[in-house]
Order: C-alpha cells, then structure tokens, then sequence
C-alpha cells in the first residue's frame, strides 16, 4: 500500500480509537502496561539516560521546558499574601523604565516561591525514565517528596543509580517498577505525564488512573505530540531520519495524541471535575532550545489540567 496512503489512514482515526486504541497480538493483563516493543527500545536506551551531549540532549532540552511550564502554572494558583510586595493592577512593563520592571517582577517571584514553598507538593511522575524529570522536581523547594514510576527495569535502575549521587537527593525522591493501577496511594498534589503517552497502548487508561490519584485541587501535567503530518515531519523524519537528534524508533505517528482529543477525553470522563489551567505548543530550535508557542495544533504541547473537587 502506497505509504502516503497510510499515514492519511492514521491521521483520520476517529477519537474512540484514541481511547482504547492499538490492540496488539500480544496479551497484557495491565491496561496501563507498555508493549513489550517499547520496553525493548527504552532499555536500549537506558544506559545513554543522563549523557546530556548524547542521544538524550534533547530530552534534557526538554527537561528545562518542561519545568518552565510547571512553574509558570503553578504561579497562576498560588496568591502572594505578603502585604510588602507590591502587586501592579496593570501591565507594568509596558509603562514603566526597564530596571523598575526587572525589580518588580524580581519582588513578585519571591513572593510566589515563598507562597510554593509553603505548600510541600507530593509529585508522581509516571513513566519516568531515568529519572530526569524526577530528580529535578525533587530539587525544587516547593516539593516534598517524588515518586517516579516505569515498567522498563533498567530505567529504574539507572534512575536510583544516579540519584544516589546527590546525598540531597536522599528521601527526597524514590522510583518503584510498577504499573499505574498497581499504586495504592491516592493523594498526589501533581501528576505528570510527560513524553510517554504516545508510548502506551491505551493513554485513556492512563489518564483515568492518573486522575483516580489526583487529590482534589490537584494538576495533572501531560505533554505529548500531535498526530498530523506536520508532527511526522519534524519528530521522526527529520528528527529520528535527517537530523538524528532522537534515537531511531522512539516516535510512531500511529501513537500520537491531538490535545484536541485530550480536552475532548477530559470533557466526555469528567465534565464537571476538571478545568485546563494551560495549554501550549512547543518546538526544538537548534540555535534556542525548546520554545513555548500558541499553535497547540501543530507538534509538541503541553497542558496543564486542575481537579476541582
């Protein structure tokens, strides 16, 4: 069959595929279980997790982007109560000199990280990995504990392996080799799922047991990759083909996810329990990193969904 063909076939999939979509030949008794494919291609890479000039830079790119977006969210819920900052009823850097700006918003980031850290978050990062995004959220003052979960063992080896290099680290984050519907507690502050729903047979799955855990007023975090050609283009062909930026084989354009269809899942599972707090595209430029942009349509994305109660 004409290749071209093909992807026009994968990118007209009606959205109740996206919900329990790609039945494989092989039988699983986890829903939230990754296919033994994946598995394979993610222990290959395990042992490359933390060299930041190698196969995974651009993740650790990523990493950076990622928590830009955490912070950022997290700063539109919290409310500064210290009565000596000083809090603009406008839109100050247009009207006032640069350095006056600079310290304002130097006061007003102050006043949001003492109001974080107050707070003490417990995090889940499901699908970690070797524990890059993990560790960082552990660094972060206003997280207590994290807990990083994977089914791909030499993933959670590497992870523990590094976090044990900082003694800092210690109590402060844990990994454990185990499907989502196996973990027991309930009451995480922040859930994030990045970068790995695009590796899962049944990302509704994930998404409704990732929920189950999510306290009351709690976020959800996920980023993942829109499926149309645009996204074929820049994350397999040039980035696994021309450029080889991300190892071969990572991404599969069957697997990607529309925020469309995420938003849509969100409104059909829990209309009135939940409310997208945020939501943006994001792109690799070589020259700059990874970038936020207002074209959620169009590759990467990230969004940020709040359980109301």
């Amino acid at each position: 069959m004409n290749k071209l063909i093909v992807q026009k076939q994968l990118l007209d999939k009606p959205f109740y595929q996206f919900l329990g979509r790609r039945a494989r030949s092989f039988v699983r008794f986890k829903s939230t279980a990754a296919s033994p494919d994946e598995i394979k291609h993610f222990q290959e890479l395990a042992p490359t997790w933390w060299d930041t000039n190698g196969s995974q830079r651009i993740l650790h790119k990523m990493n950076l982007a990622r928590l830009d977006f955490i912070r950022n969210t997290l700063n539109k819920t919290v409310r500064i109560k210290d009565p000596n900052t000083f809090i603009p009823g406008y839109n100050y850097k247009e009207f006032l000199p640069e350095s006056v700006s600079h310290s304002i918003e130097n006061d007003l980031n102050e006043g949001l990280s003492k109001e974080l850290t107050k707070r003490q978050y417990n995090v889940l990062d499901i699908g970690c990995g070797g524990g890059i995004l993990s560790e960082s959220m552990a660094r972060q003052p206003f997280v207590k504990q994290v807990l990083g979960i994977d089914l791909t063992p030499e993933c959670i080896s590497v992870a523990k392996l590094h976090a044990r290099l900082d003694p800092k680290l210690e109590g402060k984050v844990e990994y454990d080799e185990i499907a989502l519907e196996d973990l027991k507690q309930k009451d995480y502050d922040i859930i994030t799922c990045f970068e790995m729903l695009e590796h899962v047979d049944k990302p509704g799955d994930i998404l409704e047991q990732a929920w189950k855990r999510l306290k009351p007023n709690g976020l959800l975090f996920v980023s993942t990759i829109n499926r149309n050609p645009i996204s074929w283009f820049t994350t397999i062909f040039m980035g696994e083909t021309v450029l080889k930026i991300v190892p071969p084989g990572t991404h599969h354009l069957s697997k990607y996810i529309d925020a469309s269809e995420i938003e849509e899942w969100f409104e059909k599972k829990h209309p009135r329990d939940h409310k997208v707090l945020s939501l943006k595209g994001t792109m690799y430029i070589p020259t700059q990193g990874w970038v936020e942009h207002d074209c959620t349509k169009i590759g990467n994305y990230f969004m940020a969904v709040k359980k109301l109660h």
